[in-house]
């Protein structure tokens, strides 16, 4: 068992999970508040339901806490910037150096993955809702993807298309570019180990990426995205924290 760190090994990343619906403690929500500056009031308050209020604060407070696990900045001090396709990063202090992070959030889940001086991107899905999940498939998957999720029996077909989904997410928000790579320029294949194969028109190598993915009970998927340098193996070291506990 790998002994748990708050300094970042050379060849790893850091993700930790919080689930917001067990954090109520009044002090501890307050404590959260005192952290975010006027900006982040002003944006969870403008979320309609509470649910989705609480939510955002259990992340902001998760960003916060986490990165001063790594520096000694305190929480309240972090400031943030993004860039032209919506991505957060690290504005000051200049201590962060090249501290990374990225944030995902879902009903019942938060996520904060963290690398030194390598991309990084996570995302969590809560398996749960519904929809015509084979209908977002078709329209955004590549065609080898959405056969492959078509001709597995009913019952697999749910859990593979959020195995596709997070791990699409994670790549492009590890790119810092979003949804302008469009998600059919690039394909997963999940039979034996995570690989990706690109559309030429897109400006990437395979090699230059490592990916995990995992379920956290029944309810959630997450995935990983990791920029590496070949043949570099990057080992992603996962833990559960409730901020300031």
């Amino acid at each position: 068992m790998t002994r748990w760190s708050t300094r970042i090994g050379d060849h790893e990343a850091h993700l930790w999970l919080v689930e917001p619906d067990d954090i109520r403690a009044p002090e501890l929500l307050d404590a959260y508040d005192a952290l975010l500056t006027q900006d982040e009031r002003d944006k969870r308050d403008r979320f309609r339901f509470e649910r989705d209020r609480h939510t955002c604060l259990v992340t902001r407070a998760l960003v916060r806490t986490t990165l001063s696990r790594y520096v000694d900045v305190a929480p309240q001090a972090w400031r943030f910037e993004t860039n032209e396709y919506g991505r957060p990063a690290i504005a000051s202090p200049r201590e962060a150096g090249e501290l990374k992070f990225n944030l995902s959030h879902t009903r019942g889940m938060v996520a904060c993955i963290v690398g030194w001086n390598r991309d990084v991107g996570v995302d969590v899905e809560d398996r749960d809702r519904t929809g015509r999940l084979l209908d977002v498939a078709d329209r955004f998957f590549s065609p080898s993807e959405v056969r492959a999720l078509r001709s597995l029996p009913d019952q697999e077909q749910w859990d593979r298309f959020f195995l596709y989904w997070t791990l699409k997410e994670s790549y492009i928000k590890a790119r810092g570019m979003g949804l302008a790579i469009p998600l059919s320029h690039f394909s997963f294949d999940v039979e034996r180990d995570v690989t990706i194969a690109f559309d030429p028109k897109l400006d990437d190598t395979p090699e230059r990426w490592q990916f995990t993915a995992f379920s956290r009970g029944r309810r959630h998927a997450v995935a990983a995205s990791m920029g590496r340098k070949p043949p570099e193996r990057v080992q992603l070291l996962v833990r559960e924290t409730v901020p300031l506990r």
